[in-house]
């Protein structure tokens, strides 16, 4: 009977056209009257046009291309239960036969799950399924939305709440995206623990505290030694922190810190990030300053030990620039940021980075926390290098249209371990979503 219904209601909005541009909302919102708000329909039509130029500091090949994602979603909900469905059609025409996984997963199934009493105040709930994901700020688990693919998870989740506080057990698996069949679970690669939130907790900051362990083994995509028992695997606990509030006046701020031990292959675990925020709002004009660390390995060639930070599954767009070449692992980061809202929906963005290594003997990692180049002499030096980027995005009800530019100035240790071509980056976007 509701799909009978949705015929209906699109057959009558379209009768409306001379009143309404944005008809997928107008339908969308006669559905769910018409379903007394039980059924939602979602809709998202992406194209963003990109050019990027000196990919991997010229080790890669450049690339012109568009990128097409499409994503149609379902929900339905009452009082205590919740239950919606999402596919996902991601494409990347000009890119070529080889596009990988990261830009091209042709229509599948993005999202599926349920949630039980999700909208208790207090109480028990519990979720699972495949989902999109973010905690905090997305710093260690989320769903980077820039991605054309863009992350989701298998996870399951139970949460007891009140109203000064939420704590949470999770597991979650994130999804290996397969363009020529169906993704399906990959459950060797996951991480698991415990949540907990405190809302309001000091003078309206906010405070999350977490335990989790990532395990993964050859399986799951682990590619490190033997431990001594034999077994390919990684496991790596993290303990940490967030917090964060505003100061008055239009000042705020943000600190979050993790330590990390257990086992990567044959070699002890032992590695720590931080990241730390000020910023300040004057009616249109936003300005923030920031600085992040994450420990690196100081001697590479002793298998027994590591220090590298596990960065476990970031959403780390504009995290380390606009271009979204470096990832949290062996790094230092100093971070500016100016938003200005130069009229109501249109705001013009302008970041700087500088980047250092925290160990010069390790690695310089990239987003997904790849390694990109190493010095095996150590003699590189830490300089990585300075990226400055201009961008701008307007939004109108349902639309948003935007557009941007990333330079990347190499420094001594990119010059010293690749061809040390400065990465360039200019795209065109624009998102039609409800």
């Amino acid at each position: 009977m509701a799909g009978l219904r949705l015929l209906f209601v699109i057959a009558a909005v379209s009768r409306l056209g001379a009143q309404t541009w944005d008809l997928p909302a107008a339908a969308a919102d006669e559905f769910a009257k018409d379903t007394g708000g039980r059924l939602k329909l979602g809709l998202e039509q992406r194209e963003r046009y990109e050019i990027r130029d000196g990919n991997s500091f010229g080790n890669g090949v450049d690339i012109d291309t568009g990128l097409v994602r499409t994503r149609v979603s379902l929900t339905f909900q009452n009082s205590w239960l919740k239950v919606s469905g999402m596919m996902q059609d991601s494409r990347a025409p000009w890119y070529g036969a080889n596009a990988p996984a990261t830009v091209r997963d042709p229509a599948d199934l993005h999202e599926a799950y349920f949630e039980l009493f999700s909208e208790r105040k207090s109480g028990w709930s519990a979720a699972g399924g495949r989902r999109m994901l973010n905690y905090g700020e997305g710093r260690l688990i989320g769903t980077p939305q820039w991605s054309n693919t863009s992350r989701t998870y298998d996870f399951a989740r139970a949460a007891w709440s009140s109203k000064r506080a939420r704590v949470e057990a999770l597991f979650a698996s994130p999804i290996v995206f397969r363009p020529a069949e169906f993704n399906r679970p990959t459950l060797g690669n996951r991480v698991w623990g415990v949540y907990a939130s405190f809302p309001d907790a000091v003078k309206k900051a906010l405070i999350e505290a977490y335990a989790l362990r990532h395990d993964q083994n050859r399986p799951g995509g682990f590619t490190g030694g033997k431990t001594i028992d034999g077994t390919d695997r990684l496991g790596v606990n993290t303990l940490g922190f967030r917090l964060a509030g505003p100061f008055g006046g239009g000042w705020r701020y943000s600190v979050e810190g993790a330590g990390q031990d257990g086992k990567v292959g044959p070699a002890r675990h032992r590695a720590g990030a931080w990241y730390s925020l000020v910023g300040y709002r004057w009616k249109t004009l936003d300005v923030s300053a920031e600085y992040k660390y994450a420990s690196g390995t100081e001697n590479p060639r002793d298998t027994s030990r590591s220090g590298t930070f596990d960065q476990l599954f970031p959403a780390n767009h504009d995290k380390f620039g606009h271009e979204d070449l470096l990832g949290w692992r062996n790094l230092h980061d100093a971070r500016s940021l100016v938003s200005w809202e130069m009229r109501k929906g249109w705001t013009w963005n302008v970041m700087y980075n500088q980047f250092w290594l925290a160990s010069p003997c390790d690695a310089l990692y990239s987003g997904s926390g790849g390694a990109i180049a190493r010095s095996a002499s150590c003699s590189a030096g830490r300089h990585v290098g300075q990226e400055a980027d201009v961008f701008t995005v307007y939004r109108y009800k349902h639309l948003q249209v935007g557009a941007g530019y990333g330079y990347f100035g190499a420094g001594e240790f990119v010059r010293a371990t690749t061809r040390g071509v400065g990465p360039t980056y200019v795209y065109l976007f624009h998102t039609y979503s409800m």
